[in-house]
């Protein structure tokens, strides 16, 4: 008997086509890129795989009614694992045998059966193609503990729709892809909705072109975590019908489906060809983004026996059609009945589709059931006779593709104007340095011509002077030698009177000649001045190179006096740290005590440099006779710190005046100084009075230095806990350098001081509108890229804060309708800027601080009843639910019970989902 089965080809050897379930059936690569490369929408053009139904045998164990019964019968079915048979025995001495893909013992484990049968198929689907797990069998024999066990008393009971959905949410992004799930019943040819049981009729639609089957009215859910997977699957089955029957207590009588959709974003494939064909190109075009859709369908088909006439019709009718239709395409029929019953119009892609299917066949070892277990085995030995064509479906994501160019081309007009107003600046600086350059040049040559003419006029002048007086002795001279001697020699002078004038004559001439040569030396000055004004370019390069070596020197010189009053510093600093051994008290100096969250100066040797380079500043090297030893010790109890003795002692003019140094270490320590005085609510209107604001507002605007940046943002975030400072901040264009600063910088800790100043200009009411205007909200969500729990928190805190804004501002807006018709408010701003994905992402996070404040922000949206769709349709209702029941805080959780009390919206969501509130 069993060689005459094998003859009619019931039976299949082990050379026939049939593989394990274990490997990973993938296409061969040149199918699988051929595939990956196709940009096709539709199935249509595209290249199919083609894959087998693998058909798998599971055998339960006796039950206790078998166990009495049939004690004294053997089993009729005797299973061979090593070899995958199955015998089925007619008597105590024939049997058939019939071999399958995989065969189940008794004791196989939940784990083993979806690893062999299901994780295959899982597989495939997060590859991009539609797959199909399907289990048929007798009533009674473990069609729905195979599948749909929740296992909430034993983990390692859970059935293949728990553990497909764990493994499709451990492969996914949830961030850049989608899981969503519909769960139906089939009941006496009726598709009903166990998701939301008065949707009890709905149609099925096919499209015309490619002949995909959809269910339009179905409800579909999001999935985000396993958790609500399977409070879904808990709800679904409370509403599917069972009954109790012969073979079972609890037996379903209706065909379960689950549908489960996956949106995966890939990236493209023809970019990559081009690249390896020209690796020489520079012009490689962007990567496009393409989404594959895939679906999984689990079917849990109900028994043959039925509880009434009509229903036993009803599943009899759908099971004898799938198995006509399996039966016309093992024997590659012409015409396939799939039209004869909505299940098989459901399972169209199942079998002889573009699915992977696997099929799972239950048995029981009872004898008195040998008709049923035959049925079956042989529907099982057809099912794998069905041939499928895999293919995978593939769109271009253009909204992705053109929210990523919408970030990089904002990111390049910003970066395109940051330079080219540093160019400006840069060609302006040059412009008038050279200008002064040139009229200094200018000016100096005037003044040394004029000093030249000055000193030559007065030369000549005085030389004048000189001959006049001597030629007046000279005369005075001859006369009175001429009497004498007229007096004494009786001689006349005429002769010596001729050569005295002789000598005058000769004398004039000789100054003449000097005039003469006075005035040619001054001409040629002259002419050496105009080939000095012809020859400017080449002096003023002169000059520039001497004020730029001049200028170097001064700036060496101030190096080392900075560098003589940092090594004092730091030799007080360890005077400072001996003295502080030797005091027995153990109190720890008062500038490390961190203020408002917010760090700082790193000790008080920094200090000590401040002070010291503001008494040298502008009065010379020299110090002020402050006692250095006084600002470490304790006057009274020790707790007076340096910073505020700093602040008495020196002025916070001189201190901000540093903020402009050209030396990078001493504008650090300055902006440090600046920083722990602004933790100090009473220096606060201190600092904004002298220009402190917007000092520190121009360092984040003009230095790039992560230190300068990061201190300078922890004292604005400091002086934003003001209100009058915040308005101050934002009139200033705070809220845009901040934006900015968000977006350029990497480093943690500034992006926290950052999201600190912005969280506290979102807790004032008067500046949301602008705030939300100038990039704040979405600089906030921006920051969530560092992933740093402190970034988080504040982040956290900034979005709790806007939102109670925003809900007291509803709360005015209801309270004024009351009074004035045609008032009316808009959605919240943070739900336009796209922060409730994120909100419901992070709503139950770990960490403590992110939780407290998320949980207030969603309490906060949820009391403006224009927000409650959104709210709904994004998952946020679930939270409120667990936020008013789990919370750990009072006072949140009645803030959510009383939201969720007062929402008409939400109570009337909760009725539909059968929310027990």
């Amino acid at each position: 008997m069993a060689s005459t089965a094998c003859r009619n080809g019931i039976v299949q050897k082990g050379n026939s086509k049939s593989s394990s379930f274990k490997s990973r059936p993938h296409p061969s690569p040149s199918l699988g890129s051929a595939i990956r490369r196709s940009s096709s929408a539709s199935y249509a053009g595209n290249d199919g795989v083609p894959g087998r139904v693998r058909v798998a045998v599971r055998l339960r164990p006796r039950n206790a009614e078998e166990t009495v019964a049939d004690a004294d019968f053997a089993d009729c079915v005797e299973l061979q694992t090593e070899l995958k048979r199955l015998k089925l025995r007619k008597n105590n001495w024939d049997s058939d045998t019939y071999e399958f893909d995989e065969v189940f013992t008794e004791s196989a484990s939940q784990k083993r059966v979806y690893e062999v049968v299901a994780k295959p198929v899982v597989e495939s689907v997060l590859d991009g193609y539609n797959g199909t797990v399907m289990a048929y069998g007798q009533t009674g024999t473990g069609k729905t503990f195979t599948l749909g066990r929740l296992g909430d008393e034993d983990t390692s009971s859970r059935g293949i729709m728990v553990r497909s959905m764990e493994d499709i949410l451990a492969d996914v992004s949830l961030e850049s892809d989608s899981v969503s799930v519909s769960y139906l019943q089939l009941y006496m040819e009726t598709i009903q909705d166990l998701l939301d049981p008065a949707n009890d009729n709905i149609s099925i639609v096919e499209d015309p072109k490619t002949g995909d089957v959809s269910l339009p009215g179905a409800t579909l859910v999001q999935i985000r975590d396993q958790q609500s997977f399977t409070e879904l699957l808990r709800w679904g089955e409370a509403h599917r019908v069972a009954a109790n029957t012969k073979l079972n207590t609890e037996s379903s009588r209706s065909h379960a489906i689950l549908m489960i959709h996956v949106k995966r974003s890939v990236v493209g494939r023809e970019e990559d060809l081009s690249s390896e064909i020209n690796h020489a190109s520079h012009l490689i075009k962007p990567s496009k983004p393409l989404v594959r859709k895939s679906k999984l369908v689990v079917v849990d088909l109900a028994g043959s026996e039925g509880h009434m006439l009509e229903e036993a019709k009803s599943i009899n009718l759908s099971l004898s059609a799938l198995g006509k239709c399996i039966n016309a395409l093992a024997e590659n029929s012409a015409h396939v009945p799939l039209r004869d019953s909505k299940l098989t119009r459901l399972l169209r892609d199942s079998f002889g589709g573009t699915a992977r299917t696997s099929l799972i066949v239950t048995i029981g070892p009872s004898p008195r059931h040998r008709g049923e277990t035959a049925s079956t085995i042989l529907f099982g030995q057809r099912a794998m006779k069905v041939e499928n064509m895999l293919k995978i479906k593939e769109e271009f994501d253009y909204k992705s593709l053109s929210r990523r160019l919408e970030i990089q081309l904002d990111k390049l007009i910003v970066e395109n104007e940051r330079q080219q107003k540093a160019f400006d600046d840069e060609v302006e600086r040059i412009h008038l340095e050279a200008q002064n350059r040139i009229s200094e040049v200018e000016r100096n040559f005037a003044d040394a011509l004029e000093k030249e003419k000055l000193k030559c006029q007065m030369e000549y002048m005085e030389s004048v002077k000189k001959l006049e007086e001597k030629m007046l002795l000279n005369q005075q001279k001859q006369e009175s030698n001429g009497v004498i001697h007229d007096k004494y020699t009786g001689e006349e002078p005429g002769a010596s009177a001729a050569e005295d004038i002789a000598e005058i004559r000769k004398l004039l001439q000789n100054e003449i000649h000097m005039r003469k040569t006075a005035e040619e030396e001054l001409n040629k000055l002259k002419s050496r001045l105009g080939q000095y004004t012809e020859s400017g370019s080449c002096r003023d390069a002169e000059m520039s190179k001497l004020h730029k070596t001049l200028e170097d020197e001064t700036l060496q010189k101030r190096k080392l006096e900075e560098e003589i009053v940092i090594l004092r510093s730091q030799l007080l600093q360890l005077t400072f740290e001996a003295d502080q051994r030797v005091n027995s008290s153990g109190v720890p100096p008062p500038w490390d005590i961190i203020s408002r969250g917010f760090p700082a100066i790193e000790g008080s040797a920094e200090t000590l440099k401040m002070q010291k380079c503001l008494e040298r500043g502008e009065f010379g090297n020299t110090f002020t006779g402050l006692d250095k030893h006084s600002q470490f010790r304790d006057s009274g109890n020790g707790q007076k710190a340096p910073i505020t003795k700093l602040f008495e002692q020196v002025g916070l003019h001189k201190i901000l005046s540093l903020l402009e140094s050209e030396d990078a270490n001493v504008r650090i320590h300055a902006v440090k100084v600046v920083a722990n005085l602004a933790a100090e609510e009473a220096n606060q209107e201190k600092i904004v009075e002298a220009g402190g604001l917007s000092s520190l507002l121009m360092l984040l605007r003009s230095f790039e230095d992560e230190t300068i940046r990061r201190v300078a943002a922890g004292a604005i975030a400091n002086l934003a806990m003001n209100e009058a400072n915040q308005e101050l901040i934002m009139a200033q264009g705070g809220i845009s350098l901040l934006s900015t600063t968000a977006a350029d910088a990497e480093d943690p800790q500034t992006l926290r001081m950052v999201a600190g100043a912005i969280a506290n200009l979102c807790g004032n009411d008067k500046l949301q509108m602008k705030l939300r205007s100038e990039g704040g909200i979405r600089a906030l969500l921006g920051m969530v890229r560092c992933g740093h729990p402190d970034v988080l928190s504040q982040v956290a805190r900034g979005i709790a804060n806007f939102a109670k804004c925003e809900s007291r501002a509803a709360t005015q807006v209801r309270f004024i309708r009351c009074t004035a018709t045609g008032v009316k408010s808009g959605r919240s701003l943070l739900v336009e800027d796209g922060a409730l994905p994120w909100i419901v992402q992070n709503a139950n996070n770990e960490a403590a601080p992110i939780r407290r404040h998320i949980e207030l922000a969603l309490c906060h949206l949820a009391q403006h009843e224009v927000n409650a769709r959104e709210m709904i349709s994004g998952g946020a209702l679930w939270e409120l639910v667990r936020i008013s029941r789990d919370c750990s805080r009072e006072d949140i959780r009645s803030l959510a019970h009383r939201t969720l009390s007062s929402s008409l919206t939400f109570r009337a969501e909760m009725r539909r989902l059968r929310i027990e509130f």
